[in-house]
């Protein structure tokens, strides 16, 4: 608990980019795993596993509110109104085009400059009032014509800590005006350890998916869809992240894995959507969701990111399993894929869970 208390302590010292300070949560549950979590970015800050007696942080992240706001890898938030990438910021809805901000590479990358990952959500915190759910709930209010997206979005994530060490995420969002949403969490976890200093790519992985989508030296979809069969992106059967990692071009144009995996439809049903296993064989991280897609980050570009001890990442320190839409959705819609468009009159739902076992 020292820890943690240190992390409420050392996150709160300084003030965030409203000038207030961070309101931090924790939640535990009998087993002793513990999730901390913040409402700058609606972040998920820790999450310690029970491990022989002791506790085992297996999410990247920082302890200082500057460390926190230096980084651009996304450590731990959620990120919208549109998770990855909207190529060259463009769209249309119903015949009308719009620009939203563009923030990386001529492209919007996670909502815009602003992003969903920079704001001050209004926390709940369930697990005081007893209501019998250890839960915390984040909401904010994106303004119509905010980073150039229409609509008055009000958009909710819930993050609870069940007894079987599951932590669930559940997104809820409701507009004004036809608009993208595509909300995601973007953690990154090293199962043997967030501060180890070993390689994520050393875990095992397993995706539940038969199709991959390659994309441009920019991460912009090509357009086309991929078997994963007879290539370096079939994890349908577990294996080393390593094992394959950086032979073909598809890699080589994004220094590892930056790739959406289109998730096989059992996985709406409740099939395993994806599982990862630190390289000791003792954690287990088992993914569930509602999403039709799944974004495999290797941190290709973690190398300078601050971490929790005052000393920074190197490439590939975790990985990131992120549930989504398949990128730049909005201007595909020919693909086979649900529309990523939210009409006023439908409400945007969605879970992932990221269950542990030990």
């Amino acid at each position: 608990m020292n820890e943690q208390t240190n992390l409420f302590d050392s996150m709160t010292a300084e003030v965030a980019v409203d000038g207030r300070p961070a309101q931090l949560f924790e939640l535990k549950n009998n087993n002793g795993m513990a999730i901390v979590l913040m409402d700058i970015g609606a972040a998920w800050l820790s999450c310690k596993v029970p491990v022989d007696g002791e506790l085992r942080e297996v999410l990247l992240g920082q302890s200082h509110m500057s460390d926190f706001q230096l980084q651009q890898s996304y450590m731990g938030v959620t990120v919208g109104r549109v998770a990855n990438r909207i190529a060259k910021g463009q769209f249309s809805i119903a015949g009308v085009a719009h620009q939203v901000d563009i923030n990386q590479a001529g492209n919007t990358l996670h909502g815009g400059t602003y992003g969903f990952d920079k704001r001050r959500w209004i926390a709940t915190d369930n697990s005081e009032k007893n209501s019998g759910e250890n839960s915390v709930e984040f909401e904010l209010v994106s303004p119509d014509g905010d980073q150039g997206f229409p609509g008055e979005l009000t958009v909710k994530v819930k993050y609870q800590l069940t007894e079987d060490n599951t932590v669930v995420l559940s997104y809820h969002g409701k507009t004004s005006k036809a608009t993208p949403i595509n909300l995601t969490n973007h953690a990154y976890f090293n199962l043997l350890g967030a501060d180890s200093g070993q390689s994520a790519l050393t875990h095992s992985l397993s995706i539940n998916s038969g199709v991959f989508v390659p994309t441009d030296d920019v991460g912009i979809p090509t357009g086309e869809w991929l078997s994963v069969q007879g290539s370096h992106f079939d994890f349908i059967t577990t294996k080393l992240v390593a094992q394959d990692f950086m032979l073909d071009k598809h890699q080589q144009a994004a220094k590892g894995y930056d790739h959406a995996f289109v998730l096989d439809k059992s996985c709406l049903q409740g099939a395993l959507a994806a599982s990862l296993t630190s390289p000791d064989n003792v954690v287990t991280l088992s993914v569930f969701t509602t999403k039709p897609a799944m974004q495999l980050y290797t941190g290709n570009w973690l190398a300078g990111t601050p971490n929790r001890r005052g000393g920074e990442y190197q490439d590939y320190a975790g990985i990131a399993l992120e549930t989504q839409f398949v990128p730049d959705a909005v201007n595909h819609p020919h693909w086979d894929h649900p529309n990523v468009v939210l009409q006023p009159e439908k409400t945007y739902q969605h879970q992932t869970c990221y269950q542990f076992t030990v």
